[in-house]
């Protein structure tokens, strides 16, 4: 019997220049150790080191995709408050 896939989970990292960027992710952990060796999303390359302020779980990958478009359309003051910072 194989093992049941992780959720899909919706990330924000704040970068190193201070920046949100906001990605989905089957392993957010994992995801972000990718982030951070420069084999993740080409925004993040030039903005390490990143560090993870936020994630929560979608049910599915469609799910996790309209969120990731809704927040990633709110202002950063918005983003932050989400974020509680």
């Amino acid at each position: 019997m194989s093992a049941k896939p992780q959720p899909w989970t919706v990330y924000m990292l704040r970068c190193a220049d201070d920046t949100i960027y906001t990605g989905i992710a089957r392993d957010a952990e994992k995801r972000v150790a990718a982030h951070n060796l420069g084999k993740g999303a080409k925004y993040t390359r030039a903005r390490r080191p990143v560090a993870m302020i936020y994630c929560e779980t979608a049910a599915d990958r469609s799910e996790a995709s309209r969120r990731e478009y809704a927040i990633k359309r709110l202002s950063r003051k918005a983003k932050l408050a989400l974020v509680g910072t």
